[in-house]
């Protein structure tokens, strides 16, 4: 609609309202309202107007009408569609979250739960995995690795308990043979059964090997609760070995010449080379080697051959002798703990099963390396590599 003074020369067109009757006066209102202005009558409609001066200066006004019935049925069906988006985005949301709520923590937290109650019931081979990107599944990761480590502690004290059984039955016969013999001996000297000096001296004798051979077997279980326990005390100093095992052959050959049993020691090495070891625990592993050696060697002319190798910035000790040999079977597990090639053979013998196991941890305590090749019914050689001491770099 163009209006000029009072009077309106445009209409653009016709319509049921007697819109001239609710137009404003020049000036009468802000024509900057952004939107217009809602006329409200039996039919509502927007007007905008823009005020304005023709060219002969008198007032004028333009007027921009628009029926609001027009857009009530837009209006309804732009309300329906966005209802009906905003549900269906409401569904989708809550889907999506059930399903995350879901997996990323009601499944996690009900594994969780499953395997707490198997655990409790003792089933510790129920295993878990988790996603490690999340809290709950770092938490599920966490948890199967406690499951694991309860399982070997477990497992591991199954195991000590089983070795300290067989423990406490190897003592309980290893000491009951000497103590039987100490006590029939001894009973042979009251009773006057020794009634002669000879037999007398013959029976102290026994009584004192037998009471020797406790005492062997004592110290051994003293020292195997020591390394077991990581309390034994080192004293390393700088060792020529030449003279080291000079002093072994010196010292074991007598004792093994009564068992008929030949010690024979060959050094091929520089008679220079030093290791840094201490002395006293380094002869218990040779010691413990060499009579773990003669228990099983059944020749009627025994022989063990101590022999050292130059290996660049190591030294190699071999201690070879003519026994019975180990079978593959068994070659490995020779180190361990209470472990006896053949129980019957080994009950006979005497013994914990110990020695080589305490060699094998004093060994390791001096960095080095001990292991065993053996040939069934022909001979076991023991290994044992030490690194060469250097004055420079140990200095």
């Amino acid at each position: 609609i163009l209006r000029k003074g009072s009077k309106i020369i445009y209409k653009g067109s016709e319509n049921d309202i007697n819109i001239e009757n609710y137009l404003p006066d020049f000036g009468e209102f802000d024509t900057n309202i952004e939107g217009g202005f809602y006329i409200d009558t039996n039919k509502p409609f927007l007007l905008k107007q823009q005020d304005f001066h023709f060219v002969d200066g008198s007032e004028g006004s333009i007027f921009i009408i628009t029926d609001v019935r027009n857009w009530i049925p837009q209006i309804r069906n732009s309300a329906q569609q966005l209802v009906l988006v905003f549900i269906i985005v409401t569904l989708l949301t809550a889907l999506i979250s059930v399903y995350w709520i879901y997996f990323s923590i009601i499944k996690p937290f009900n594994t969780l739960r499953i395997a707490t109650s198997e655990i409790t019931k003792g089933n510790l081979n129920y295993s878990i995995e988790g996603d490690p990107r999340d809290e709950i599944g770092q938490l599920c990761i966490d948890f199967e690795e406690m499951r694991i480590r309860i399982k070997e502690l477990l497992e591991g004290q199954l195991e000590s308990e089983k070795n300290t059984k067989e423990l406490f039955s190897n003592i309980s016969h290893d000491l009951k043979t000497p103590i039987t013999a100490i006590k029939g001996y001894a009973e042979g000297i009251i009773d006057g059964i020794a009634d002669t000096p000879e037999k007398r001296d013959k029976y102290i004798q026994t009584i004192y090997k037998k009471a020797s051979s406790m005492s062997v077997l004592i110290d051994e279980l003293l020292l195997y609760s020591e390394i077991d326990a990581n309390n034994v005390n080192y004293y390393f100093s700088k060792i020529n070995l030449d003279e080291f095992f000079s002093d072994c052959i010196e010292e074991l050959s007598l004792d093994l010449e009564v068992k008929n049993i030949k010690l024979s020691y060959k050094n091929k090495v520089d008679k220079e080379i030093h290791v840094l070891a201490d002395a006293q625990q380094f002869k218990k592993v040779i010691n413990n080697i060499i009579m773990n050696s003669v228990k099983f060697i059944k020749n009627e002319k025994g022989l063990i051959h101590i022999y050292i190798e130059d290996k660049n910035e190591f030294v190699q000790i071999g201690i070879k002798d003519n026994g019975i040999g180990i079978s593959k079977e068994d070659l490995p597990h020779v180190f361990d703990r209470f472990y006896r090639t053949d129980e019957s053979r080994n009950t006979m013998k005497g013994g914990t099963g110990l020695g080589l196991s305490i060699a094998k941890k004093i060994v390791k305590d001096h960095e080095g390396k001990i292991w065993a090749k053996s040939e069934e019914g022909i001979s076991t050689t023991v290994f044992i590599k030490l690194r060469k001491y250097e004055e420079d770099k140990n200095e």
